[in-house]
This record gives structure tokens, sequence and C-alpha cells, in this order.
């Protein structure tokens, strides 16, 4: 009976154990939803390529982001109206190369006869659109050489976008961290490591991808800041490998009549070419790495 007794005895503690366990589960299950609920938006999970969740920027930057662009946009506005009368429905901007054609015929006498007024007001749009990602850069480049000429053009459309793209980076140095998180993570992630790697040589490898369509010139604009490319580098990368894309643009600009779309602007042989500049730039980038492992 004693025997019995003892048997009976540990029945409580054997019956306590899985209880336990449960309750150890729940807790361990209520602190990992707890921690869920407080996850910044950086740390949630991807969700084919991008983080789910809510809309990365917070009220404030939101705010910032809405009172630039409104005073980039009134001072645009303000452009419009101080220059000489027109009819408005020639100052829109093309969205085809039939637009485009039909705008440069529009605007030829009026470029002649108000020349400092048209590319202020040329290069004041071209800034507004470059810097906050508006599509539509590529017709302003196309018309700046149906207008100008090349050389003139050349120019006028290298200043613009040099500006445009030193706007665009200041700005997102500002805010523009959690957007390009939550648009390229992956593609974030690659440019930081291949930033990394090439530090030494960075204008050179920065010279290839403006060169190269390798990588977007949105997302250069946008993510240079965030993996710490300086801004002396950003800005003689961007000046200067431009050049030959920008050219072959304006160039085009003074056959109209003959470009059918924006893709004949790019066939496989511009774009060989436009890669072998860009190599020539990075071979000593390629060469320095070989011989350091040597």
């Amino acid at each position: 009976m004693k025997v019995e007794a003892s048997k009976c005895s540990h029945i409580p503690s054997l019956m306590a154990m899985p209880a336990s366990r449960i309750l150890t589960i729940d807790a361990a299950r209520q602190r990992d939803e707890e921690s869920g609920k407080t996850a910044s938006p950086t740390s949630e999970k991807l969700h084919d390529g991008k983080p789910e969740g809510r809309f990365p920027l917070t009220r404030w930057e939101f705010v910032a982001a809405l009172t630039i662009f409104m005073l980039f946009g009134v001072g645009l506005l303000s452009i419009y109206v101080t220059m000489p009368e027109a009819e408005y429905e020639i100052l829109k901007l093309p969205h085809s190369i039939p637009d485009l054609r039909l705008l440069k015929d529009q605007l030829a006498n009026y470029t002649r006869d108000y020349t400092a007024q048209f590319i202020l007001g040329y290069c004041a749009t071209y800034i507004f659109m470059q810097t906050f990602m508006i599509p539509g850069t590529i017709f302003l480049s196309l018309l700046a050489g149906a207008l100008f000429g090349v050389t003139k053009g050349l120019a006028l459309v290298l200043f613009t976008a040099t500006a445009g793209a030193s706007s665009c980076y200041f700005l997102s140095k500002l805010i523009g961290r959690p957007i390009v998180f939550w648009l390229w993570p992956e593609r974030l992630r690659f440019f930081r490591a291949q930033v990394a790697q090439r530090r030494e040589r960075l204008l050179n490898y920065m010279l290839f991808l403006r060169i190269t369509p390798t990588l977007p010139n949105t997302f250069i604009n946008l993510a240079s800041p965030i993996v710490d490319v300086p801004y002396r580098i950003f800005f003689f990368a961007t000046l200067f490998g431009l050049i030959p894309a920008t050219y072959i643009t304006v160039r085009a600009g003074l056959a109209l009549s003959e470009l059918r779309s924006v893709a004949d602007l790019y066939d496989f042989k511009t774009l060989a070419v436009l890669f072998f500049i860009g190599f020539v730039f990075v071979a000593p980038t390629i060469v320095s790495r070989k011989q350091t492992h040597e």
C-alpha cells in the first residue's frame, strides 16, 4: 500500500509537466507577437523583394517631401508666368516622337525670339523632372538637339542633367533612405557591396555606371548618398559619364523626321559602343584588384 501511495503521489507532478510546457509556449508566443507589433518598418519581412507594411515615410518626412515639391512647383510656375506670351497649348511636355516633332516646329520661332527666357524655362523644367524622377527628360534632350544643334544642345543637357541629378542626390540624402529600402532592397544591397569593393577607385566605377545602362540613372541618383558615395565623385561621374549617351540623344534630335521611337536611339551597335567606353574606365579597377590578389 505504501508503494501504491508513493506512485500516486507522483501523478500530480507528471500531470503538471505538460501544463508547464504549455504555459511556457504560450508565453513565448505572446512575446513574439508583441515584438512583431513593435517591429520597425525597416525590420519587416520581405515579400517579392519589397518589405511588407505601411508607406515607408513618416508623417514629418512626407510633409518635408511635399513642401520641397511645392516650393519647386511654385518656382517653376513663376518662371512660366514671367515668360513672354505664347499659346500655352504649345508649352506642353511631349510624350512621343510625333508630339516632339510638332512641339519643335511650334517652338522654333519662339526660341529664336526669346532665347534666354526659353532656356531658363527649359532648365527649370528639366531640373524639376530630374529631381522628382518624372519620366520624359529624354524628349527634352532630343528637343535641345533639334532647337540648338549638337554643341549648344549637348552643353545645355549636360548642365541641366547634372544639376537635376545633384538636386535628387541631396533630396535623397534628406528623406530618401526609407524610400530606396522600400523600393529596391536587393538592388541596394548589390550596389552597396559594389561600392564597398571599389572604394579606392570609386570614380572609375561610377563613370562606368553612368556611361552604360547597367543601373538606371534614377536609382543611382537616389541610392548614391545612401551607400556613402561622396558628392564630389557623384558630380564628376555624372558630368563626364553622361557625355556619350547625351551626345547620341542630342545628335538624334537633328533627325527627328527619321526617328520612329525612343527605342531606335539605343540599338545593339550603340549599346556595344557605350559598354566599350565604360569598360575602358573600369579596366584600371579590375587590373588593380588582380594585382592585389597576386
